[in-house]
């Protein structure tokens, strides 16, 4: 299982992580790009955007990791953020950088099993201070909830969910999106019918009740 955990700045994507890399050691654990990027980038920029983007692609190949995988931050995330800054009016991204990203954000997903997003919700228990640049953080989660439904951009291998509710509800829906389905009655006929199996695109609100 290949997971990618996407997600505005300050949504919960580290502690998500984190808290499933403890309970699943088999998954290798890929950290945040920001991380590998030169720490004198320290203000948002397209081209720091852009150079995390292609990390984050690079790093999604077999080649480069092979088996279980939980990463956070893909490519779509970088898209999302050189798309919100054109929002803001902050860069201006050239159109050939756009479709370069996407063409990567594209191909890297090819290699993805499970794409979590986690929205801004109420109930998530997350504070942001104002430094978090809480106007590129509204916009950019904007931005990323309309790319992860364009299949132009994830394609069509992912699943991709969306996930809410507070810390131990995220977890506890990822486990079981990661934990397969015991076999139905169905899959143990002999002689199936031949339905059509379609995407599987769940969307999840996590509120207990």
């Amino acid at each position: 299982m290949r997971i990618v955990v996407s997600g505005t700045h300050a949504s919960g994507k580290s502690t998500l992580v984190s808290d499933f890399a403890v309970r699943h050691p088999e998954f290798v654990v890929l950290p945040d790009p920001f991380e590998l990027v030169d720490e004198s980038w320290d203000s948002p920029n397209a081209a720091l955007f852009a150079t995390q983007l292609r990390l984050a692609a690079a790093r999604l190949h077999p080649d480069q990791t092979a088996g279980h995988l939980v990463s956070e931050r893909g490519p779509i995330d970088f898209l999302a953020y050189l798309l919100a800054l054109d929002e803001l009016n902050r860069a201006t991204s050239s159109r050939e950088l756009i479709e370069r990203s996407i063409e990567m954000s594209r191909e890297a997903m090819r290699y993805v099993d499970l794409l979590v997003v986690l929205p801004l919700v109420e109930g998530a228990e997350i504070f942001a201070p104002v430094d978090e640049d809480l106007p590129l953080r509204e916009v950019m989660n904007d931005v990323l909830l309309d790319l992860v439904a364009d299949d132009e951009v994830v394609g069509a291998k992912a699943n991709v969910v969306e996930i809410g509710g507070d810390r131990n509800q995220r977890l506890a829906v990822l486990e079981t999106l990661t934990i397969p389905a015991p076999p139905t009655p169905e899959d143990r006929d002999p002689h199936p019918g031949t339905p059509e199996v379609g995407a599987l695109r769940r969307e999840w609100s996590g509120r207990a009740g």
